[in-house]
């Protein structure tokens, strides 16, 4: 699907088919919206904007030289967009082109942010006079949304934190979870750093509109915020990591406590006992009630033992 966003006479229409590419100039065009794009779409972008429009496998490029570049008067920059799915979060690769004045983005998966933005443009259209202008508020809207997602990481957090201070549900699940959540905010955080790398090499580009710089600049700023509590937020998870792991190793301990505690006890009477099961003679046989003296013995070796414990706090 492509959607070409024009002025007209001071509001923003839209066209819907890459027909209309010869309805309009470079001058007029402000946003080509590529979702998905066919072949065709694709190439009569690339015609129109006398510039190739990136792939799919070349967004999703890792390395910092491909994650932005500019070739002539165009600029190149891929980043990732996070998106919740269930209790994890994937990550969607979307490319930009600015040529010239005219932005145009290639995305595989719709995405509300562009929708919203795209209604926005049509209700106030002095506030895009430029594909920069767009473009930029991309990225405000995307630092918006990442913020949102630093503030429910920091709920699950807490939550969490909850969790253990009251002790409910203390195990192996338990863990997993806080695992999951610490991927989470490392996905978080690679796509936050990954945009602050691209506003920074926007802003040292010949290509970047002077009147933008001081709305980048505030987008760093932001940035850095949120690169600041997600480390806070990543920090936290694994203090309340190491604060499971320590009170389930605190409840096998006492465990092995109590089964350490039961061998010593019954030691004594375990002995006693096989004593007196021996087929030789030892002292109480002829008794007719050496049973009793003898379960008297064990009992009184397993309080003594129980005494001597309790008082050196052992237990």
């Amino acid at each position: 699907m492509i959607r070409i966003f024009y002025k007209n006479e001071g509001n923003i229409d839209y066209f819907q088919s890459e027909k209309d590419f010869a309805r309009v100039t470079l001058d007029e065009v402000l946003w080509i919206d590529l979702l998905d794009p066919e072949g065709k779409e694709k190439k009569a972008t690339e015609a129109f904007l006398k510039a190739d429009i990136q792939s799919r496998a070349q967004a999703e490029e890792i390395e910092s030289s491909s994650r932005f570049f500019e070739r002539g008067n165009a600029v190149y920059a891929n980043t990732n967009y996070l998106t919740p799915a269930g209790d994890e979060y994937t990550s969607d690769p979307v490319s930009f082109t600015l040529v010239g004045n005219v932005l145009a983005t290639l995305r595989e998966v719709p995405l509300r942010s562009f929708n919203s933005l795209q209604m926005k443009m049509m209700a106030r259209p002095a506030l895009f006079k430029s594909g920069f202008a767009v473009f930029a508020a991309i990225l405000d809207q995307r630092v918006d949304l990442d913020a949102d997602i630093v503030e429910i990481l920091s709920k699950e957090t807490a939550r969490f934190s909850k969790r253990i201070n009251q002790q409910e549900d203390i195990n192996e699940d338990f863990l997993l979870d806080i695992n999951q959540l610490q991927e989470n905010t490392m996905m978080l955080r690679e796509s936050v750093v990954d945009k602050q790398r691209l506003i920074s090499n926007l802003l040292k580009s010949d290509n970047c509109p002077e009147e933008m710089e001081p709305r980048l600049s505030v987008l760093l700023q932001d940035i850095a915020s949120l690169i600041n509590h997600t480390n806070f937020n990543f920090e936290r998870l694994e203090y309340l990591q190491d604060t499971v792991l320590g009170l389930i190793n605190l409840d096998q301990n006492r465990i092995m406590t109590i089964f350490t505690l039961v061998s010593v006890l019954l030691m004594p009477a375990t002995l006693i006992a096989s004593f007196y099961g021996m087929n030789v003679s030892l002292p109480w046989d002829d008794l007719e009630y050496a049973w009793i003296l003898i379960i008297g013995m064990m009992i009184l070796l397993v309080v003594g033992i129980w005494f001597i414990f309790k008082r050196r706090k052992l237990l």
